[in-house]
């Protein structure tokens, strides 16, 4: 590597909002994050289910006045 062209890169603290910290390298500094993998709703598996039956009829309802007209 040439000398004296590339960024520091110090040790930095990763701070959530839960309180769970991490200890990585970066050029950023410290900072603080809202979600993390230890809150994360995806990987906590407390996640809410979507109404998914609700967006597919709006979704058909909304489309069937289109198709009507190309048949």
């Amino acid at each position: 590597m040439k000398k004296l062209i590339h960024p520091e890169y110090p040790y930095s603290t990763i701070s959530c909002a839960c309180g769970n910290t991490a200890i990585t390298r970066t050029t950023r500094g410290d900072f603080s994050v809202d979600v993390c993998g230890a809150c994360h709703p995806f990987y906590t598996g407390k996640q809410k289910v979507m109404d998914a039956a609700g967006r597919v009829d709006r979704f058909n309802k909304r489309f069937e006045k289109i198709g009507a007209k190309k048949v």
